[in-house]
């Protein structure tokens, strides 16, 4: 704080807020321009969706080609309408518009909800509500217990005597532990509304930065989406706002997602493109030399030759598949999740519910746990008789009882239904809810209390009869000394002693966080010399942590140790097996968190990320570019000479990986590969301590390497939403507070055991449904193309059309398009349960394989083979004596729908009515088109062309042969490679099958 009269430094690093935005009066200001205070995560707006979304689509090479056609048919003289260009890619454009904007739609709901959410602020003397998005930096905002705070505030005072507040930032990291923020000390007097209108500060602090590790002041920064807990009210100035808050600051800007299908897809089409031209070139010069000869001089109406590219827009429509357990944001995606090679996942919030429970502790030697709500020793329950607690085993519990920073709050909310943490927080049946800096804390003092050691006060135990103890100093806990203690007075007053809860984390075999307790007893004199010491350091001017440090090292010596407890940081259910299956499948897991090294480890071995067996390589604590690139040499020399000591042995030895922010920072510096590969041998890897940028930092290394491996992030907090941005794929968990993961997230799930159903079920139905599409429409194209090239061969490239306009326009919307429409919908090679209970079937469409160059060369030779097979198949068998035109295509037509339903592995009725449906109602729409003179139209050639087509016996015989000369090859491979090459899932498919029968004749001979 500063006083008033001062101008801000313009184009500086700082920025100067005035409190209340009271801005001088001497006339030469000019008040800066800050952001406002609304949160965007849509992606368009009413005025840019048009042209914005227009863009997007015609990015895509398959829509900018068929436009340019549509142009072209539009300027020049054609032997077809435009519309069998224009009304397919009409139709594709608008449904897609239509899709997408909904979904946008969604997202300016949720930030509807959020930027009219109501706050309160100090205006003109008194409390004004009006809506979140008014806020303007300067403005002092009241913020209510259980509140979250709508911007990044700077606290200015509190309900409490000292100043401080409480908040949780369980929406923005997961953690649902307290943390304590101090006012600032020139403003922490002014708890009324009338002291605020009378002050008048400057606030002068740095730029909007995204690190969130760099507090402004003394933790005096509140950032927005927090919650304030067990503090009536609050009252902070508003520092940053909207897109210009640390959170927001570090979201990735939103761009648009493409699937590896689409990119596949649009290297097949520059591919056809190149097939098209070379048509196109041949049928022009044949028809000039043709030309040139005297006897062909007959007039010609069109210089170019546009025929070959009357094809229509292949529908490239991802057909999104809602499921009902989860919120889709961007369903463009859904083949992705069949393709996915590395998960990054979030920790708290995440894989834990970050509650922790007290499980078991360790008395003088001895083992207890908890049995039925009493400690008993191992070995014993809870029916033995109780016996004498020995001194030891009381003095361990007075210690858990006494040592900790646990606030008591005794109102119970107001609306305790909806506050989703009352239970998390630890709300009790006699109206008191503990609150805690460390979720240990708060877990051993519930323990106590459950044990009949500590009453509704803090530092207060109970053995027998009530004793409160004197709390007369505190040393708190950092992250060098990882220990807290206290100094307590006994009720009796005679001596003083020191109860030490020392924070050792460590990993046993059941992966509890263990905190090591022990004790000290202090005479007067000890005592008297021990607070000379703390004083002294605490009002020391220079060097105060340093000789803070000197004395808690002075205090805490000489200890009796107790004991040592267990404390088990609860997973979310089935996250074990989740990860076992992401693995077996053949997907990589790295968890990125914010926590410290040992409860990350204790994690990751609790849940199966790090395995017991696994040979765990570091990368911790390096100060330099020098120890670091060293490091990384000794850990990649030492993988690769375990490997191959090992490579001879039944078994191969796992390696995971532990590194820190601030070594990763030193490694992606200038050491970039050689990290890479360190990581590559690694079957997980352990991130912690990241910030959220380095998140998506670490995202965008592995999505940008040589292999392009298909990503997936997954987090629950505004963390983690910036990774969620980055990767192919963005998961966001419905946490229990705060919805920014959600909201920036391609698609929502409510734990994090549903991503194995989205993958491996969801991911690899929607894979080979979309793959399947592709092909097909590619392959349907070419037989219906390319029978109007060879046609050029027989009428002198005079672009005289094989199809008549109509069926050019309809081929692809009606008579072709349901069959591939439903079988991208319902499509399943082998039931759900079975690939939930086998994963390995994943790794039969990773990379890609299904859309691979050789599964795209087999289609398009297939499609060539068939359009070679329906025009001189019916030149030969027909001769002359029926007409080509519009007639041609009833053999593509039957062999369409009967190759589809080679492919088709799940029939239900809609299969059936679609496939059988779509060639019955070609001839229907043929009898009525050619059977009836239809004014409206200037010519209709095909008038009763049809009917006498269907009379000939030569024509059915014709449909017959070719049918059976086109479908025999693909039969005979699909057996050949079934029964000497199977798949994993099509040996799953041979065992489903032969249950089933073994089932059926099972119920037939025993009914």
């Amino acid at each position: 704080m500063k006083p008033l009269g001062v101008d801000p430094p313009h184009q500086s690093d700082t920025r100067t807020i005035y409190v209340a935005n009271r801005f001088p009066q001497n006339g030469h200001y000019v008040p800066q321009r800050f952001a406002d205070n609304r949160i965007i995560s849509s992606k368009y707006t009413i005025w840019n969706f048009v042209p914005k979304n227009l863009f997007e689509q015609f990015r895509r090479i398959a829509n900018f080609y068929f436009l340019i056609i549509f142009l072209v048919q539009l300027m020049i003289d054609t032997p077809t309408s435009p519309v069998t260009s224009g009304l397919p890619l009409f139709f594709v454009i608008t449904v897609t518009a239509i899709k997408q904007g909904y979904e946008d739609w969604l997202r300016h709901k949720a930030d509807n909800e959020v930027n009219g959410a109501p706050v309160f602020v100090v205006r003109s003397g008194s409390l004004v509500q009006t809506r979140s998005k008014n806020i303007r930096v300067g403005d002092i905002v009241r913020v209510a217990k259980d509140e979250t705070f709508p911007a990044d505030l700077a606290l200015l005072s509190s309900d409490r005597a000292d100043g401080t507040c409480h908040i949780t930032t369980a929406s923005l990291d997961g953690e649902t532990n307290l943390k304590t923020h101090y006012s600032v000390a020139e403003t922490s007097v002014c708890q009324s509304v009338s002291q605020l209108e009378a002050l008048q500060a400057v606030v002068e602090c740095q730029q909007p930065d995204a690190d969130l590790y760099r507090p402004l002041g003394q933790e005096s920064l509140l950032l927005r989406g927090a919650r304030l807990k067990n503090t009536k009210e609050i009252f902070g100035v508003a520092i940053y706002t909207g897109m210009e808050s640390k959170m927001a600051l570090n979201y990735k800007c939103k761009s648009q997602k493409r699937s590896a299908v689409e990119k596949s897809m649009n290297t097949f089409l520059i591919i056809y493109l190149g097939i098209l031209l070379f048509e196109a070139i041949l049928s022009t010069i044949l028809k000039y030399a043709w030309q040139a000869e005297n006897k062909w001089d007959e007039p010609f109406y069109n210089q170019k030759t546009e025929q070959e590219r009357n094809s229509s827009p292949n529908a490239f429509l991802s057909i999104p598949l809602l499921d009902q357990k989860a919120q889709v944001n961007t369903s463009d995606l859904n083949e992705e999740l069949g393709q996915v090679e590395y998960v990054f996942t979030d920790k708290t919030g995440t894989l834990t519910e970050n509650e922790m429970h007290f499980r078991e502790c360790s008395i003088n030697g001895v083992k207890y746990r908890e049995v039925n709500g009493k400690l008993v020793p191992e070995g014993m329950n809870d029916d033995s008789p109780d016996g004498c607690t020995p001194q030891l085993e009381l003095l361990f519990l007075k210690a858990v009882s006494l040592c900790h920073t646990v606030q008591i709050s005794y109102d119970q909310p107001d609306d305790l239904g909806g506050d989703p943490f009352s239970h998390a927080n630890g709300f009790s049946s006699n109206n008191m809810e503990y609150y805690a800096s460390s979720p240990d804390e708060k877990a051993l003092v519930e323990a106590a209390k459950r044990y009949g050691y500590i009453r509704a006060r803090s530092l207060t135990a109970e053995v027998e009869e009530p004793a409160e103890y004197k709390l007369l100093h505190l040393l708190e806990f950092d992250a060098d000394r990882r220990r807290m203690s206290v100094i307590l007075q006994t009720p009796s007053g005679d001596f003083f002693f020191s109860y030490q809860q020392w924070k050792l984390y460590y990993i046993d075999h059941k992966g509890l966080r263990t905190l090591v307790v022990a004790c000290r007893h202090f005479s007067p004199e000890e005592y008297a010399d021990v607070d000379k010491h703390l004083s002294a350091a605490r009002t020391a001017l220079q060097q105060r942590e340093e000789k803070l440090q000197e004395a808690f090292n002075y205090i805490e010596r000489d200890l009796q140790l107790l004991g040592a407890t267990g404390v088990e940081d609860k997973l979310q259910d089935k996250v074990q097996e989740t990860i076992e299956a992401l693995r077996l499948a053949g997907i990589k897991v790295w968890v990125l968190t914010g926590d410290k090294h040992e409860t990350a480890v204790s994690v990751s071995l609790s849940c199966g990320h790090f395995h017991r067996t696994m040979n765990i390589l570091e990368l911790l604590q390096q100060r330099s570019d020098n120890d670091c690139a060293e490091q990384l040499r000794r850990l990649f020399g030492f993988n690769w000479t375990l490997f191959l000591s090992r490579i001879n042995e039944d078994h191969v030895i796992q390696h995971g990986l532990v590194v820190d922010g601030a070594s990763l920072s030193l490694a992606l510096r200038e050491h970039e590969k050689l990290f890479m590969e360190v990581c590559k041998n690694c079957s997980a890897v352990l991130c912690c301590r990241m910030a959220p940028l380095q998140k998506a930092k670490v995202v965008r290394l592995w999505k940008t390497s040589p292999e392009k491996p298909i990503t997936l992030a997954i987090g629950d907090g505004a963390n983690d939403v910036s990774m969620i941005q980055e990767a192919h794929v963005g998961i966001g968990i419905m946490g229990k507070e705060g919805r920014q993961a959600v909201r920036n997230s391609d698609y929502a799930i409510a734990r994090f055991k549903f991503l194995a159903k989205l993958l491996l079920v969801h991911g690899h139905f929607y894979y080979i449904r979309i793959a399947t599409l592709v092909q097909y429409f590619f392959y349907k194209n070419v037989c219906f193309i390319t029978p109007q090239f060879l046609y050029q061969f027989f009428c002198l490239f005079s672009q005289q059309t094989l199809y008549d306009s109509v069926y050019l326009t309809l081929y692809n919307i009606c008579f072709t398009s349901l069959p591939i429409l439903v079988y991208s919908l319902f499509e399943q090679l082998v039931h759900p349960h079975v690939l939930q209970n086998k994963p390995g079937l994943y790794r039969d469409i990773s990379k890609n394989s299904l859309l691979s160059f050789r599964t795209f060369l087999y289609w398009t030779l297939l499609g060539f083979c068939h359009a070679f097979i329906f025009f001189f198949g019916s030149y030969i068998l027909m001769g002359e004596d029926t007409s080509l035109m519009g007639n041609g295509q009833i053999f593509g037509n039957w062999i369409f729908g009967t190759l589809l339903a080679l492919e088709t592995h799940f029939w239900t009725w809609m299969n059936h009515f679609v496939t059988w449906g779509s060639i019955a109602f070609y001839f229907i729409f043929s009898l009525f088109y050619g059977g009836i003179i239809w004014p409206f139209l200037h010519t209709q050639d095909m008038y009763f062309v049809f009917v006498q087509l269907l009379s000939s016996g030569s024509a059915w015989f014709a449909i017959i042969i070719i049918i059976i000369t086109c479908l025999f090859p693909d039969v005979v491979k699909k057996v050949f490679y079934r029964h000497l090459q199977p798949t994993s899932t099509q040996k799953s498919q041979w065992n489903t099958n032969c249950c089933s029968v073994f089932e059926s004749v099972f119920l037939i001979t025993n009914p």
